[in-house]
Parts: structure tokens; sequence; C-alpha cells
């Protein structure tokens, strides 16, 4: 029907105020459609935080933990790059209360859910890196299979000097 006749009939069946009201829904319906309709605010599925690096006595290698949470679909981190260089590898440890870990390709991150990488579950390693000092922050470039890429700060602490107050995730 077309929108000038379809105006007649409800200003006919329902009076004059039916016109202003029909035209301001239809000016409200043009502006939806147009795109001029206020955004809806859409906040990224994957959190990352409580970001730390753990400085270690000369063995060229340090780990890297911090918390991801994940609001959305389910995930997976794939890679971690850093400002400060080196040789970075996703790892989890090889049984029930081992120290050492072995290299993943990928560290599943379950939807609606926190994972924690942390000495005691997965974790990133760094080898070959420039100087990393205690008490400065790095970059930490994470890469999702869905999220894509997120950037967080990680202070670098030393556990031998009680860790400047900073305990990790």
């Amino acid at each position: 029907m077309p929108q000038g006749h379809r105006r007649r009939v409800v200003a006919a069946l329902l009076g004059a105020r039916a016109t202003a009201v029909t035209t301001a829904v239809t000016a409200a319906a043009v502006t939806t459609v147009a795109g001029c309709a206020s955004p809806q605010v859409t906040t990224a599925p994957i959190k990352v935080a409580s970001a730390y690096v753990m400085q270690s006595g000369g063995v060229g290698a340090v780990d890297a933990y911090l918390v991801i949470a994940n609001s959305g679909s389910p995930d997976r981190l794939l890679a971690v790059r850093s400002s400060a260089g080196g040789i970075i590898s996703l790892r989890v440890p090889r049984g029930r209360g081992a120290i050492a870990g072995h290299a993943v390709s990928a560290i599943p991150v379950p939807g609606h859910s926190v994972v924690r990488l942390d000495p005691t579950g997965p974790y990133v390693l760094i080898t070959g890196s420039g100087p990393i000092r205690q008490g400065t922050d790095i970059t930490l470039t994470l890469v999702f299979a869905h999220a894509g890429t997120l950037r967080v700060a990680a202070q670098v602490t030393d556990p031998q000097t009680s860790n400047a107050g900073y305990f990790g995730p």
C-alpha cells in the first residue's frame, strides 16, 4: 500500500492525531534503515589481564603468565609475540606436578570461561630475548584464532627479590 494512502486510511480511522504519529513512526523507520540509528555497543569477547613475565636468573629463558577471560564462543591462543623479541612457544605441563612443559600449537580458551596461564598450567616461554629488566614492562601480542590480535603490557618481575609487591594472576 502506498505510504500516502496508508496515512489517509489511518487518519480516517483514528483522526488527525494519527497522521502525526504515522509520520513520526515512518521517519524513525527510514532513519533506522538508512543506518542513522544509535549504534549498538559491542565488547570484545576476549579480555586479557594480570600479565607478567618472571625474570629468571640468567638461564636465557623467561616464563610469561596472564589471565584470559572469554565471554564469547570458544577460541584458541595460537601465538604470542614479545616487544623484547626472542623465540616464543606456548607450553603445557608434561604431567601432574611436572615443572617442565612441552610445546603445543595452541592453548584452548573455552567459551564463557577464564583460562589462567600460570606456573601450574599452560604458560608462555620466551627464549633468546633482548634485555628484560625487573620493574619494566614489555608488550605481549597475543594472536587468537577468532578474536584476532590483542596487545597487553606485562610487568617484568623477579621472584628472588619479592616481585616488588606483584604476585601475578
